[in-house]
């Protein structure tokens, strides 16, 4: 059988809450489109993000309100300006906050009033503006999850943030009179319209972005994790197809056995999906989920691949991932009936890093979904080994790192002797400037995509890192600063890109 050719293309991880900006956040407005266009004179074809979901407490884009929902912190006020629903006096009192890291509470205390009075302006528009239509339009396109996300956000507002399964027992349970009667409320009716607003301008905005990415030919990568948090819409609007009790409490969690990143593994806390309630009705739910999130990038990497295989099932009240065990997924059925409702080819890319099994390796190939590689696990293990370019598959993705790994710089650094010396003598390097070794083996090697965080083009260190696994808090607060990226860099990556066919 005749490999498949693949166009080689390259491009760079970044989240959008890491640009430039005056607002404690990086947002959707002039440093993105700025992004856009460095990464077109830097001669690269991708940008990755991770989830653009609302995010809880925990501030990760992996524990989100919503699997359908878009952030609000990151809407830009800037671009609201330009829609006449702020002005430029509302912006003048920016509070003092981070350029270096996000501080999402701080921005959360600034940006709601801003996003209220946004409201207040739009609902002063006389009711032939166009804006209006457009919202109407957009409520109704994306009703199917639109109305549980807004009465859930609505719901939880009005009992002081708690989560859903703490609520009063016939709302808890979504009974539709209780709905009813909560949508009565005066608060309820406004944060509803509240929430229904503010998607509305997240996805006006991105859709925009990605137009201008598009026409640019920056082809966007998305990320979906493949379990949701607890407290979330998604959960409490579709409790049947999870493993719940009568209180809407998890009977078991996900998580991953001890791995690379943890001795004593990972204990996520995501409940679990109900498989064969899923089965039965051609996993309709996540076909919507996958549906909604192809209208948003133009690739999605699936988070965690392995569990639609097999995963693991922690009792609810263990105090670590140890005393889990493997569960069958849906397997091949589950991407077959994505083929049929999606399409043959599935723009779908497959995260199987981690304690990988030869059946998760033949789900992949089966449905022909490209792999990760990730360059610095190639030389962590200093015997031969999948991630040392020379035993990629063409149909891969190769990383230097990713979210959840150390920068370049920062690994190398911190790697055993041992590591430090197979990389210098494999690269033919004295590793002075390590992350840009590291980029050209990435971009030289025969996967047909190569992507680089962003922290590897600056160079940067460990304390650039945005994620460390296993740790709860201080995470996701990575921001590069204002010209960071300037013309001698995008001038050496386009060059670097286009050496290797990129």
């Amino acid at each position: 059988m005749k490999q498949k050719v693949y166009p080689r293309l390259s491009g760079l991880l970044v989240h959008p809450t890491s640009f430039p900006g005056p607002y404690g956040i990086g947002d959707l407005g002039p440093e993105a489109y700025k992004f856009i266009d460095d990464l077109k004179i830097s001669g690269q074809k991708l940008w990755q993000v991770l989830p653009l979901g609302p995010v809880n407490g925990s501030n990760s884009p992996y524990q989100s309100f919503s699997s359908f929902a878009g952030q609000p912190l990151i809407i830009s006020p800037d671009l609201l300006v330009e829609d006449g629903l702020l002005t430029q006096e509302d912006l003048m009192q920016i509070p003092h906050l981070s350029d270096e890291r996000v501080d999402y509470e701080g921005v959360r205390a600034y940006k709601r009033p801003l996003l209220q009075k946004a409201l207040q302006s739009f609902t002063a528009l006389p009711e032939d503006a166009p804006m209006k239509a457009e919202f109407d339009e957009f409520c109704k396109k994306e009703q199917e999850w639109l109305d549980d996300y807004c009465m859930f956000m609505a719901i939880m507002k009005a009992n002081d943030d708690k989560p859903w399964y703490d609520w009063e027992s016939p709302i808890r349970k979504g009974n539709k009179t209780a709905k009813r009667k909560w949508m009565k409320r005066d608060d309820v009716k406004q944060e509803y319209l509240y929430q229904s607003f503010i998607q509305f301008l997240f996805f006006r905005q991105w859709n925009a972005l990605k137009t201008y990415a598009n026409e640019n030919g920056i082809s966007i990568i998305g990320d979906i994790p493949i379990f949701v948090a607890d407290n979330s819409a998604d959960v409490w609007a579709n409790r049947k197809l999870f493993k719940l009790d009568k209180d809407g409490h998890p009977t078991v969690v996900a998580g991953v056995p001890p791995d690379y990143f943890s001795e004593t593994g990972q204990l996520w806390g995501n409940p679990l999906y109900k498989w064969p309630v899923h089965k039965k009705d051609r996993y309709s739910w996540w076909m919507s989920r996958i549906r909604a999130q192809l209208v948003k990038y133009d690739y999605v990497r699936i988070d965690h691949f392995r569990g639609f295989d097999e995963y693991w099932e922690v009792p609810a009240d263990a105090e670590t991932a140890i005393g889990g065990k493997w569960m069958p997924g849906p397997k091949a059925d589950f991407f077959q009936v994505m083929r049929e409702e999606l399409g043959e080819e599935l723009p779908i890319i497959a995260e199987d890093l981690g304690l990988i099994t030869q059946s998760v390796h033949d789900l992949r190939d089966q449905f022909h979904l490209p792999g990760m590689k990730i360059l610095q696990f190639a030389f962590d293990n200093i015997e031969d080994n999948d991630f040392l370019p020379y035993n990629y598959p063409r149909n891969s993705i190769c990383y230097t790192g990713t979210h959840d790994n150390d920068t370049s710089s920062g690994w190398y650094h911190s790697a055993s002797e041992e590591s430090k010396d197979k990389i210098r003598r494999y690269l033919s390097t004295d590793a002075s400037h390590i992350s840009w070794d590291m980029i050209r083996c990435a971009l030289s090697s025969v996967s047909r995509m190569a992507i680089i965080p962003i922290q590897d083009i600056f160079e940067d260190g460990s304390d650039k890192r945005m994620n460390i696994p296993g740790v709860a808090y201080g995470n996701w607060g990575y921001r590069y600063y204002k010209d960071q990226f300037h013309d001698g860099l995008k001038k050496g990556l386009r060059e670097m890109s286009e050496i290797y066919g990129r």
